[in-house]
């Protein structure tokens, strides 16, 4: 049996759910009594805030969550995305970090990938504010 999880939403907040996206009118608590993919509204990137690679990666899984109807095409573009990726970063953190999000991918276990790229953010910033592609 799997443990529930309790997620407390705010007024207007949306939590995406296997696919579905839901909206609260007021705070709630939602129990989770079997395991579901979802992902809090905090943690959805915006088409307009992919403004990296690494976060046009994260769009692309991201896509893999929240859509499941269409995920194979997401992970199709995914394999692309990162094996681009994995030849132009010199970082060996951020290569590490896609190693590892490769294999999360692979495995279905998309939340941690995300949370995998979210920790990488603060490097590639930094590499494209340095200016030097020696950083990359």
């Amino acid at each position: 049996m799997s443990k529930s999880m309790q997620l407390t939403l705010r007024p207007g907040e949306r939590i995406y759910i296997n696919g579905a996206v839901l909206r609260v009118d007021r705070k709630v608590t939602l129990e989770l009594l079997n395991d579901a993919t979802f992902l809090l509204e905090g943690h959805v990137m915006q088409v307009e805030d992919t403004t990296t690679p690494l976060r046009q990666l994260y769009f692309v899984v991201q896509a893999i969550l929240i859509d499941p109807r269409n995920a194979e095409g997401a992970r199709h573009l995914f394999h692309r995305q990162w094996a681009v990726l994995s030849q132009t970063f010199k970082n060996q953190t951020v290569l590490d970090g896609l190693d590892t999000l490769a294999q999360q991918v692979i495995a279905g276990r998309t939340f941690e990938a995300l949370r995998t790229l979210r920790g990488l953010f603060p490097i590639e910033d930094a590499i494209l504010n340095s200016g030097s592609t020696r950083a990359a």
